[in-house]
């Protein structure tokens, strides 16, 4: 099986998931552990995802642990949402006291194609040079590479229907929480912190409806942030009333689109669980002296977007609040004086380091 990339460029390798040909947005991961949770993620929803580490699939593939209803202990979501996989060497050993079975049978179980035996390095080159590129993984190439959704991805991966999700130790706050694609460990923390959770779809507008909640919450998800419109529309209303606004990833671009800011698409995008960003000392500072210290810490942090917030398109009343300290992108925003924030990474990481769990307690403490 080949992959076929759109600039041109056909790179060969052995397949070992699904015996099937797949088409989608040619990415990089970085990261040497977390394969299940980046799987399961659906903010990857129509990509051919690169595993840039060169071993995927040593620590097998756990069972499902349920927590509530169809939220799992283990897995970001209950399917696997990747087109397809390419990487230098899978596993067909495992080893963990968790693993049931093995990545290869797992991929095929869900109709995943993947290419082992490919120079990974290579083609992240590529895909650092041209950034990220449509491609087709199968042993004819396409007549043409076309995305036929044309970045609108969030009516595939988000819910139908509304849903309540209670914690088992409630501490007597509601959020309603619009779901662009969420992942399961963003439900985990709010239930473990005793919110009470109104599960809506993408396009549900909970001020239309008579559920009382004290703070809305904006998910991730895939694709790109400005063919949301439903959303958006969402966010303009919660903008206007006095209730605590707190987005994670696409929700982080949702606010900017909503505040009357704008977005654009990145060469490659982030996407890892050891992105180190910066939380800003004071934001809007313009104080270059020497010696003055521009961040007050630093978090590694787990991210997975392909577009970010042009921060200079805000207007005058929000701030930007963290910064990606290898190529100085937003990855956070702020107003500044409502309890109205958000971030582009994942505070949740799952997987990944949990420095920035704390932005859970500080949304928490707003409602």
């Amino acid at each position: 099986m080949k992959l076929f990339l759109a600039n041109g460029s056909v790179i060969e390798g052995q397949s070992f998931g699904a015996d099937m040909e797949c088409e989608g947005e040619v990415v990089f991961t970085t990261g040497m552990t977390g394969y299940l949770e980046i799987l399961t993620d659906p903010s990857y929803f129509g990509q051919i995802v690169c595993f840039t580490f060169p071993l995927i699939g040593n620590y097998g593939v756990f069972d499902q642990q349920k927590l509530i209803d169809d939220i799992d202990k283990v897995y970001e979501s209950s399917r696997i949402w990747v087109r397809g996989i390419i990487l230098s060497e899978v596993s067909e050993k495992f080893s963990h006291a968790l693993g049931k079975t093995s990545f290869a049978r797992w991929l095929k179980k869900n109709n995943i194609p993947a290419l082992s035996g490919v120079d990974t390095r290579a083609l992240t080159q590529i895909l650092r040079e041209h950034g990220t590129i449509w491609g087709k993984m199968g042993n004819n190439p396409p007549n043409k590479f076309i995305d036929e959704l044309k970045g609108r991805y969030v009516p595939f991966v988000s819910p139908e229907s509304i849903e309540i999700l209670e914690p088992e130790k409630p501490i007597g706050k509601t959020i309603a929480f619009i779901d662009c694609g969420a992942k399961n460990g963003i439900f985990r923390n709010f239930l473990q912190r005793g919110i009470r959770i109104y599960r809506m779809p993408f396009d549900h507008n909970p001020f239309e409806l008579k559920e009382h909640f004290d703070g809305i919450f904006f998910s991730n998800g895939p694709g790109d942030p400005a063919t949301v419109h439903e959303t958006i529309e969402i966010a303009e209303v919660a903008l206007q009333k006095k209730i605590p606004f707190f987005g994670i990833c696409l929700g982080n671009q949702i606010l900017a689109l909503a505040a009357g800011g704008k977005t654009r698409k990145m060469k490659y995008g982030h996407r890892g669980v050891n992105q180190p960003v910066g939380e800003i000392l004071n934001p809007g500072s313009k104080n270059s002296e020497p010696g003055f210290v521009k961040y007050k810490k630093c978090l590694i942090t787990t991210q997975n977007h392909g577009f970010e917030v042009d921060v200079k398109s805000l207007p005058s009343d929000y701030q930007e609040w963290f910064v990606n300290l290898n190529d100085g992108s937003n990855e956070g925003i702020k107003h500044k004086i409502k309890p109205i924030f958000a971030t582009q990474f994942h505070p949740e990481a799952c997987a990944g380091p949990e420095d920035a769990q704390y932005l859970f307690d500080e949304f928490i403490a707003q409602l």
